[in-house]
């Protein structure tokens, strides 16, 4: 099917095919229930005036002034939403339904008032309307490698074209801002010695990363000496990090195992994990904190590093499929900095140190979006379609609206064993 794709809000619109194989949600707008997408029309159409953004809905002059948000199908768009609520929000800017001249400044508009957007009667209403979570995105064993499977095994090559040299995936910690795509392989690399530093890892220390990524972090520690067993459900991942620990010449130092944190064995003297949690799921929170104190020798540290939201929204969030959940991170859930207090401790583990750096986040998620833009011609070139570039783009701009909104944080955390309650057997 041909729908319409803009380049930007202003520009004469393009066309392109998506495929209803891949996109069958995207590729032509769900039939929403009797009166709902005039109700979308109505609460949309308010909300969005009383906010600083600069409409237009259609052939409509625009009005209000700020980032925009232009419609170029406003039936289309309506019907949507009065569907599907914000997934529908998303599935319509993929589907080249509307635009913005400030994609990131619009959603960072729209992340701060988020509770104004509906009024609260409706509020209350939510669980009639919004979707729950599908029951095949559970974080079993198989249900955890597929999730992974869908978001970090789509193609090396894709996330080098916006990554950094490091191949570092999350928040990096700068020394100034605006951050500067120059000063962001240091930015890790800082990101990563904070994090090595907590749990005290140097020569000879026994160190077990749950979450491998490209291998970065392995590679830091055993630069520093230390012995490395790091874990990953992606192929893809253990592929890349295992070649570049060859390359490194530290091959003798890390084993890339492909493990569910769940089957770990042995002690270590420190543990470190990364935006892990994010995809373990509520159901799952228990048995992770679980898994993190069997791994840790006695007089172990363990160090995290976590995005995390407001607990009240976390609660709603939990039982709501999301755009994100469907799309992006299958299965995923960010905590709250009081669920991970409550599951951690309830696994026997105390919190002693906790310092937050969401701002780092903000501008690492601009440099990747800046990237990926630039490079979207070579991301076609891997086979990657319009939709999932549009997809993609509104990924990485929606995850950096809700850091400068301040709606998500992200935190450094190190545990250590509740000494108070006794001795483990």
């Amino acid at each position: 099917m041909t729908l319409s794709l803009p380049r930007t809000a202003d520009e004469p619109v393009e066309r392109y095919s998506i495929d209803a194989h891949a996109w069958p949600d995207v590729v032509r707008p769900p039939t929403a229930p009797f009166g709902y997408a005039a109700v979308a029309r109505r609460l949309v159409r308010r909300a969005v005036a009383a906010l600083p953004l600069r409409c237009r809905f259609g052939a409509e002059p625009p009005h209000g002034s700020g980032p925009s948000l232009t419609v170029h199908d406003p039936d289309a768009f309506f019907r949507r939403i009065g569907a599907h609520g914000l997934i529908g929000f998303g599935e319509s800017y993929m589907a080249g339904e509307w635009d913005s001249d400030d994609l990131t400044g619009l959603l960072t508009v729209l992340a701060a008032h988020v509770d104004d957007l509906v009024p609260g009667p409706l509020r209350r209403l939510r669980g009639a309307w919004v979707r729950s979570r599908p029951e095949a995105q559970l974080n079993s064993r198989a249900g955890a490698r597929q999730n992974v499977h869908r978001h970090y095994d789509l193609s090396n090559e894709l996330f080098a074209l916006f990554l950094d040299e490091t191949l570092s995936y999350s928040s990096a910690v700068f020394t100034a801002f605006p951050a500067r795509r120059e000063s962001l392989p240091a930015a890790q690399h800082r990101k990563i010695d904070r994090l090595l530093d907590l749990a005290c890892v140097g020569p000879g220390k026994r160190l077990l990363e749950i979450g491998t990524g490209w291998g970065e972090l392995a590679l830091r520690a055993a630069a520093r000496g230390a012995h490395v067993t790091t874990v990953t459900l992606s192929a893809e991942q253990q592929h890349l990090a295992r070649r570049r620990i060859a390359a490194a010449g530290l091959a003798d130092r890390v084993d890339v195992e492909l493990r569910d944190y769940r089957d770990l064995e042995g002690r270590y003297d420190a543990v470190v994990s990364v935006e892990m949690i994010e995809a373990v799921g509520r159901d799952f929170w228990p048995t992770y904190f679980a898994a993190l104190r069997d791994a840790v020798a006695p007089g172990g540290r363990i160090a995290l590093q976590a995005i995390t939201m407001g607990h009240e929204q976390m609660l709603h969030t939990s039982r709501t499929h999301t755009w994100i959940s469907k799309y992006v991170f299958p299965g995923g859930l960010i905590p709250s900095r009081e669920a991970i207090e409550a599951h951690s401790s309830g696994a026997g583990l105390r919190i002693v140190s906790d310092q937050g750096y969401g701002d780092h986040y903000a501008q690492t998620l601009q440099l990747w979006r800046e990237r990926f833009t630039e490079q979207a011609g070579a991301v076609a070139a891997l086979g990657f379609d319009p939709a999932f570039r549009r997809m993609w783009e509104f990924y990485l701009a929606y995850s950096e609206a809700g850091f400068r909104a301040r709606y998500l944080d992200v935190r450094q955390l190190l545990l250590t064993e509740d000494l108070s309650l006794g001795a483990r057997p």
